[in-house]
């Protein structure tokens, strides 16, 4: 057995009707993983919020590696008005969040759905306005703690997703 090397491997470079809002995402090191995993997983755009750190951030450039400039990126200023422009535009609303009506992650039909946005909360408070989504889902967990970091939970619903979308 031989361990590969970034050189070694060709990856498909698929691209997925996903999209990634973060509400208030705040720690820098997260909006810079944010980057790194939503472009390992072929995500379209990410949105951040004007007071989020920047891509100008020294610790965000660090975390994020090269995939800065390799995934569409935007900030927004309203919360409300960004979400109603993605429902516009034909995209199902769901929140990675833990709430009474969430679906665990593995239950959902991500197929069924043409375009999706990613709904993350911030790390302390969760969603800013959860009555905007249009699903939620929770990802099981077997421990005593109920909640994980922002950008794990990203990390497994993105491969989730994509493994139920590429089989399409």
């Amino acid at each position: 057995m031989e361990q590969l090397t970034h050189y070694d491997i060709e990856n498909k470079q698929q691209q997925f009707p996903i999209t990634i809002v973060c509400d208030a995402i705040r720690t820098p090191e997260n909006i810079g993983m944010c980057f790194r995993i939503s472009e390992s997983f072929g995500v379209e755009k990410i949105y951040f919020h004007e007071n989020s750190p920047t891509t100008e951030n020294r610790i965000v450039k660090k975390t994020a590696r090269n995939t800065l400039n390799q995934i569409q990126h935007e900030a927004y200023t309203n919360f409300e008005t960004l979400i109603s422009e993605l429902k516009a535009a034909g995209n199902t609303i769901i929140g990675i969040e833990i709430t009474d009506k969430s679906i665990d992650i593995q239950d959902f039909n991500f197929k069924n759905h043409e375009k999706i946005v990613l709904l993350l909360g911030s790390e302390r408070n969760g969603i800013e306005n959860i009555n905007l989504v249009d699903k939620t889902v929770a990802i099981p967990m077997f421990g005593r703690n109920s909640s994980m970091n922002v950008i794990h939970s990203l990390a497994i619903t993105l491969y989730e997703v994509t493994n139920q979308i590429s089989k399409k």
